[in-house]
């Protein structure tokens, strides 16, 4: 087996201390020291791996992208065909998509996506992911599926942006708001 290299060792790290840094802040107003100190090396090292703060925080976002692609797969693994909508629902109010640092990050991500293109580009494929899963989970339940995913992923972004700002009971609250709504689009006439 072949052993594994430091690089992506060091990456992880400064990814996952990307993430605490921005979580910490709750703003992108960290710097790549701040990160590389963290992640327990210096900073030039960090600029080695990545280039810039950008680049880190872009890694960042692909880390917490790839980690709610896993939970919305967990949920949806076993899920008979006609919950699977409900699946999607749960896995974007997941406990970890409420951890103070993947709140900071997401909220940045948000914020970043307005001003940065490569930022943009993640966003729209995590919109385009999670539309394309609805419109699959929806097809066989409600006479307009596109129009009832493009509902729901609107309000999945809202509510999770009003439960990351409220308290900890929040996020439950959301979940069940959204799959309320999710039972009203499914019940509407054809």
């Amino acid at each position: 087996m072949p052993k594994l290299g430091m690089e992506p060792v060091r990456r992880d790290a400064l990814v996952k201390a990307t993430i605490a840094e921005i979580g910490q802040a709750g703003s992108l107003d960290v710097t790549v020291s701040q990160i590389a100190r963290r992640a327990g090396m210096s900073s030039a090292l960090a600029h080695h791996y990545f280039g810039g703060k950008a680049q880190i925080f872009l890694a960042a976002m692909r880390h917490i992208l790839t980690e709610y692609g896993a939970e919305v797969r967990r949920e949806l693994a076993g899920t008979p065909a006609g919950e699977r909508a409900e699946a999607i629902v749960r896995a974007s109010f997941a406990p970890a998509s409420f951890a103070p640092e993947s709140i900071g990050a997401w909220m940045t991500f948000y914020v970043l996506a307005q001003t940065e293109p490569q930022a943009l580009r993640l966003w729209r494929i995590y919109q385009r992911r999670l539309r394309s899963n609805l419109v699959h989970a929806l097809r066989p339940l409600c006479p307009a599926p596109e129009a009832a995913a493009d509902t729901l992923a609107a309000l999945i972004d809202g509510l999770y942006i009003r439960a990351a700002l409220n308290d900890p009971e929040a996020p439950g609250a959301a979940c069940d708001h959204a799959l309320r709504v999710l039972a009203m689009l499914k019940d509407q006439p054809a």
